[in-house]
């Protein structure tokens, strides 16, 4: 796949799969995407999916799943204690990551919760390069802080640095100086392919140095490997030292310089579940403790024995470099074109998904209006393409009540392995192109109703004014009948 060249000299990502099944897909009426995303609280996660067309919320659970997954979850030893579904998954996991025990959840951000009932008490400081949302949420109902030190082109979004999700090891280092006396970091943590960031690679060299300064000062290393296929990916194809290395030597390599791996198999596998990997007997025996109180006896873990199968599949498939590269290679067309239109992007275009970079998109919302959600909405309707807000309102509010207005203002359209065809990414590259053209039309949003937990989940917003009815107007100017 990444050798192949056309004779044209078009620079088009080639599937190394064919489609066997398909999933019928409806485009609403404009009209009927306004009522939809209205009725919505202008939230696409409470969006019915039935009035989606293209949905690029997120990679998590909704992957294509190879036929060598569906065959095996036929095998599946469906049995509560015991089952070989969990021993074959478990052998799979050992022969990746190197690590002696295994115990499952139901996916990753039940990691989490029992990764942080074990390591974490009140007060403790938890440094990392960048924070998912349900790991912040998490860590903070322990009682700690994340202290977020990543490289300062983390939030150059038009960088040229390859590994934009590295730790900045120099203020890794003050931070150690300053909180360790007092104990009060149990780890650090790493995610492969930084979330709210636009996708962006850790490099493997990052990962060595951060593990080599924590064995000085006695600190674990818990690494999140959600996202570690894309991660992969750019390892070898962007790391002249890992060039000649395979995905699954590489990934050994990572697994030795950290000490606990902890997973979502909704990404990393390709189906549903999760995990968490280590080799520390103490910390192991804790967590299992914990195991069947909130995910399920230890040999399942909240997953099904199919699920299990499939998740096995799906990490050997992982260590399979033209299965990892779709991902990637279809994101890294998607940016460019969009680049090519003079469209505000994160560059270079990581993992996960395309990321729009909402606050230079519509400079003239203000930060405290919801740049990334208004974005998010704007392009539902334009196109029946449902993205994720990444800004602000997945925040929470600062102490003092105010509002924690977000580093970066995101819109992350997700690309699930596998799902979207060519012309479905033009689709949506083009709608994105003309709500460009038209971005004076977009407006802000005010709270409706604000929860206190994972706001950007179940809050409602309300727009400021009647931009939204003036967008659909000007669609049947420009586009007439059109869908």
């Amino acid at each position: 796949m990444n050798n192949l060249k056309f004779f044209c000299g078009e620079g088009l990502p080639l599937e190394m799969h064919k489609v066997k099944i398909v999933q019928k897909l409806e485009l609403k009426p404009i009209d009927k995407r306004l009522e939809a995303i209205q009725e919505a609280g202008n939230n696409t996660f409470l969006l019915k999916n039935r009035d989606v067309f293209l949905d690029m919320l997120t990679d998590s659970g909704v992957n294509a799943m190879s036929t060598v997954q569906q065959s095996a979850m036929l095998n599946a030893d469906d049995s509560y204690a015991g089952s070989e579904s969990f021993f074959r998954l478990e052998a799979e996991l050992q022969r990746v990551f190197r690590k002696k025990y295994f115990l499952p959840a139901h996916q990753g951000r039940a990691c989490e919760h029992l990764l942080s009932r074990v390591l974490i008490k009140s007060g403790d400081i938890i440094p990392m390069n960048y924070h998912f949302t349900t790991t912040k949420a998490h860590f903070r109902l322990q009682g700690a802080e994340i202290l977020e030190i990543p490289t300062d082109e983390a939030f150059n979004l038009n960088s040229k640095c390859l590994f934009k999700g590295n730790i900045d090891i120099e203020k890794l280092k003050e931070t150690f100086e300053r909180h360790n006396k007092d104990k009060k970091i149990p780890f650090v943590r790493i995610e492969a392919g930084t979330n709210l960031i636009g996708g962006q690679p850790v490099s493997l060299q990052n990962i060595k140095d951060v593990y080599a300064l924590c064995k000085q000062h006695n600190i674990l290393l818990v690494f999140d490997a959600s996202l570690l296929q894309d991660n992969l990916f750019f390892i070898k194809t962007r790391d002249e030292n890992y060039k000649n290395k395979s995905v699954l030597e590489i990934c050994n390599e990572i697994a030795e310089n950290v000490d606990i791996i902890y997973f979502s198999a909704r990404k990393l596998g390709y189906a549903r579940g999760g995990g968490i990997c280590l080799n520390d007997k103490a910390i192991f025996e804790k967590l299992r403790e914990l195991v069947p109180l909130f995910e399920g006896f230890l040999t399942y873990g909240g997953m099904s024995d199919k699920e299990m199968e499939a998740v096995a599949v799906g990490i050997r498939e992982t260590m399979d470099f033209d299965t990892i590269s779709q991902g990637p290679q279809f994101i890294k067309f998607m940016t460019n074109e969009l680049i090519k239109a003079g469209i505000p992007v994160v560059s270079p275009s990581g993992g996960l998904g395309c990321h729009l970079n909402a606050r230079e998109f519509l400079p003239h919302i203000k930060e405290d209006e919801f740049q990334s959600a208004a974005l998010t909405a704007a392009l539902y309707i334009a196109s029946g393409a449902r993205g994720m807000e990444r800004g602000t309102m997945a925040e929470e509010r600062n102490a003092d009540g105010s509002e924690r207005i977000a580093a970066i203002e995101l819109v992350r359209l997700a690309l699930p392995r596998r799902v979207f065809t060519m012309s479905q990414i033009k689709y949506v590259v083009d709608r994105i192109t003309w709500l460009y053209k038209n971005r004076e039309l977009i407006g802000g949003f005010r709270w409706k109703e604000e929860p206190k937990i994972l706001r950007f989940f179940l809050g409602r917003l309300e727009p400021l004014s009647d931009w939204q009815e003036k967008l659909v107007a000007k669609f049947k100017e420009d586009f007439g009948d059109s869908l």
